[in-house]
């Protein structure tokens, strides 16, 4: 059995400094001394229905659990620099938490993060709620199922990215970012997907002007779009929508399949445009 801390409250630097196998439970961080880095260089912690209102609180911890916690905006940079860790059942109001982490796994928990997820390698995000103005910047190996997100810019710089059954309020999102697939989800925003490669969204509803522009290899597979004018500019392109899109534009590449448009726009472009759009069947 691990050693247990039970009903502790700490407000000291470092207080629980290269702490090993170790249970903390019911404990508080916070009070007068305000110390950074209360538990910093863990390993094989579990940190259960404990509260959080000091800097820095878990840098270099690996191996570890946060279930039942909470992160308030005094906990400033919460995670950094952890690897193989479970962000379980916890509710965060903490800027800049999860930055250079590996193997993170993060479940039921409600998140708002200003910048969350920057430069991490293996995210997996599952039935979360986040808030972040800037979420995921330059990750990789990232796997969503099941997330509801509000934010601006979002999973920029992205590489090997996959979202099932999730909610976007977003922006914009996936700015060259690479090799990303998202299924059964919707991706609302502004100018949505410019300049990535390998996009793939299949029975997606993209809604928002502008979207998919100066993308290579991009693919929709029986997906939707609700006011998605100008769409596919300068874009290597392979799509099936269903329904109608506002308006498309100059795609460079590729074939794109609609029932309907309001209109099919080729004039002033400054590549070689020759991609087939076709609406109702009929090739424009």
């Amino acid at each position: 059995m691990k050693n247990q801390i039970i009903h502790k409250t700490f407000d000291e630097e470092r207080s629980l400094y290269h702490l090993v196998d170790t249970e903390v439970v019911d404990c508080t961080f916070a009070g007068p001394a305000d110390g950074e880095s209360v538990l910093k260089e863990c390993n094989g912690i579990e940190v259960k229905n404990c509260s959080f209102s000091l800097r820095y609180p878990l840098w270099h911890v690996r191996n570890f659990l946060i279930e039942n916690s909470k992160f308030d905006e005094k906990a400033r940079a919460a995670m950094w620099y952890d690897e193989n860790g479970t962000l379980k059942n916890c509710h965060v109001n903490s800027i800049k938490i999860l930055r250079e982490c590996q193997n993170m796994t993060v479940k039921d928990s409600d998140i708002t993060s200003l910048e969350f997820g920057w430069k991490c390698d293996g995210v997996n995000i599952k039935n979360s709620q986040i808030t972040s103005e800037y979420i995921f910047l330059d990750s990789k190996n990232v796997e969503i199922d099941g997330l509801s997100m509000k934010g601006k810019y979002s999973f920029q710089y992205m590489e090997n990215l996959t979202i099932r059954n999730s909610n976007f309020d977003t922006k914009d999102a996936f700015w060259h970012a690479k090799n990303v697939t998202v299924t059964d989800s919707t991706v609302k925003g502004e100018y949505l997907g410019w300049f990535s490669e390998n996009l793939t969204l299949i029975r997606c509803k993209i809604i928002g002007t502008q979207p998919l522009c100066y993308c290579k290899n991009l693919r929709l597979i029986d997906c939707t779009m609700e006011g998605c004018d100008l769409s596919f500019e300068y874009s290597d392109v392979e799509a099936s929508v269903i329904g109608h899109v506002d308006s498309i534009k100059n795609p460079r590449s590729g074939k794109i399949s609609v029932d309907s448009t309001g209109e099919v726009i080729r004039e002033d472009a400054v590549f070689d445009c020759n991609a087939d759009v076709f609406v109702g069947g009929v090739k424009m």
